[in-house]
């Protein structure tokens, strides 16, 4: 799936590309077609212009001053032979003319820049003469600024394009997930109802009243993860719960499992009730994953510190170690499926458990801290 993502990219990629250089070139292409044209024009309309002055015969004067007035595009300023305006132009705008006595002076200057003067001769003794300088046309601006307007729409689809393949992806992922999840905990169900069928004989063997209850444990804890397993991917069941409770349950839990050289410490602020709707066993899960992961930072020694705080609007908790710490380079992976430091593992842990935080709890998971050598406070928001 991943390959052929990027496949998509490297294609879409191409085809941009080539759209992009094509239009610039044909673009180009027109834009000196029309240049050319609008010079051989302004010509033209120079010439009319001396027709008007020179000619004797009123055929010619009105065939002139018609050739004239059909310029009503290509903007000109005229200038006599010492190059100054002679306030005679065309196709400006008269209200800038008259607010802005510099407006006719700016434009000339643009004009230079753009191209040489056609000259009109109209006395050689004494020498009399007129220059005219012209610019662009609004459709030669058009033809300019077309491949940006075009690189624009194409840039809009290919953004459309780009996330909607996101978001297909990821819906795909997310169906991974729950497909994989689901199917673990159906692999899961029948070994352990298997085991509890195997517990029911073994209680009616004598002798066997020590290990039974262990290993009945040890299956309400295979059950407890089946049921996890299950939920992802499922509207969980959402329920009022007591945190400071079910936090607690789980510092005892992992507690048992912990070397006697790691210190739990819970800090409510006083409160012995800070209720929220939570999913209980995948609540549980998140909160057995950070304190899982807080034992293997601390290598069997240190201290594990659980904040809760009942704020107004949220309710906030932090699991804070004093282990080795994270690099500020993995920071930002942590939550990576596959990225984990230790050797065994797949890396799911912190991956599903921001899931069940942001997607069943619609809640915060982040990192708020974490300093090599000092351990790492991760914390959890939950909207009221």
């Amino acid at each position: 799936m991943f390959t052929q993502w990027k496949n998509w990219r490297t294609v879409m990629a191409i085809i941009a590309i080539a759209i992009a250089s094509g239009t610039i070139f044909y673009s180009q292409y027109l834009a000196k077609k029309i240049a050319i044209q609008e010079r051989k024009n302004v010509a033209i309309w120079v010439e009319a212009q001396r027709s008007i002055l020179t000619a004797n015969d009123t055929a010619s004067i009105n065939l002139a001053t018609k050739i004239s007035s059909e310029n009503t595009s290509i903007p000109i300023i005229e200038t006599n032979e010492k190059d100054s305006i002679t306030n005679n132009y065309l196709n400006l705008d008269s209200n800038l003319v008259k607010k802005d006595s510099l407006y006719l002076q700016k434009m000339l200057t643009e004009f230079k820049l753009y191209a040489p003067p056609i000259n009109l001769v109209i006395s050689t003794n004494p020498y009399i003469a007129n220059k005219y300088y012209y610019g662009e046309s609004d459709l030669l601006k058009e033809v300019q600024y077309y491949p940006i307007i075009q690189l624009v729409i194409v840039a809009f689809f290919i953004i459309i394009i780009v996330v909607a393949q996101r978001a297909n992806y990821k819906s795909t992922q997310n169906q991974v997930w729950a497909g994989l999840a689901k199917e673990t905990a159906h692999q899961l169900g029948t070994p352990v109802s298997s085991l509890q069928g195997w517990i029911e004989m073994l209680k009616d063997i004598e002798g066997n009243e020590k290990i039974v209850p262990e290993i009945e444990k040890d299956v309400q804890r295979l059950l407890l993860i089946t049921d996890r397993f299950g939920k992802i991917g499922s509207i969980p069941n959402l329920e009022e719960k007591n945190l400071v409770e079910q936090v607690a349950n789980m510092i005892d839990y992992i507690k048992k499992r912990a070397s006697g050289k790691v210190v739990f410490t819970l800090d409510t602020n006083g409160e012995q009730d800070i209720l929220s709707l939570i999913s209980p066993p995948l609540f549980d899960w998140v909160i057995e994953n950070l304190l899982k992961n807080a034992l293997d930072a601390m290598d069997g020694k240190g201290t594990i510190s659980i904040y809760i705080k009942d704020a107004a609007a949220q309710i906030i908790i932090d699991v804070k170690d004093t282990g080795k710490g994270i690099a500020k380079a993995h920071l930002d992976k942590v939550f990576n499926p596959g990225f984990s430091t230790k050797k065994r593992g797949w890396g799911l842990g912190l991956t599903l458990t921001k899931r069940i935080i942001e997607q069943y709890h619609k809640g915060q998971i982040f990192v708020l801290n974490s300093e090599l050598g000092k351990g790492t406070t991760f914390r959890i928001v939950l909207n009221k």
